[in-house]
């Protein structure tokens, strides 16, 4: 079949008329599970060890990507980039809260920022989504809430505590209500 070479914006695109049954019949690979959670630093929680486990719930779809950060012991770099302790990510590919589990290896205050990209773009838009421990309230003008409103003080035992996303409804923020 011929095809057309179009010239937009100094490149070429060229454009294959195919019939339709020949795009019906190529075969649709299944896309590709990424491992279940990717940690930095790669270390997991030990049974009866410290560690700060925060249970996510409230998302607004079953898409995306979702990461957790933890901050601390103590808030002195709370939320600057690149000064969490350990980092998080998980895909979401279905419904229901995901758990995150960070090992604690010195007693202490500490945070953890999760974000939901919802459309897995690689950006912070305005339709993501966010929470922190302890849930505080958040606003268009206040997204970055204190280090003193999020800790939780971590000691020699597990500690698991909820987090509930939050997301922009026109110029509010709130839990999405789903």
């Amino acid at each position: 079949m011929p095809t057309t070479p179009w010239v937009w914006a100094g490149a070429t695109v060229f454009l294959a008329f195919l019939p339709l049954s020949a795009l019906a019949q190529t075969p649709s690979t299944p896309p590709t599970m990424p491992a279940a959670q990717s940690r930095t630093p790669d270390r997991e929680c030990l049974p009866g060890q410290p560690s700060l486990t925060v249970e996510v719930s409230g998302f607004i779809n079953d898409k995306g990507t979702v990461r957790a950060q933890l901050y601390g012991p103590g808030g002195a770099r709370f939320l600057d980039k690149g000064q969490w302790a350990m980092r998080i990510e998980q895909r979401r590919h279905g419904g229901g809260p995901i758990r995150f589990c960070f090992p604690i290896s010195q007693p202490g205050d500490y945070a953890v920022a999760v974000r939901h990209d919802a459309n897995a773009n690689g950006k912070s838009d305005w339709n993501d989504g966010g929470g922190f421990t302890r849930n505080p309230h958040l606003s268009v003008f206040k997204l970055k809430p204190a280090f003193a409103a999020t800790a939780v003080a971590i000691t020699n035992r597990p500690i698991s505590v909820p987090v509930i996303m939050q997301y922009r409804k026109g110029l509010m923020i709130g839990p999405s209500g789903r």
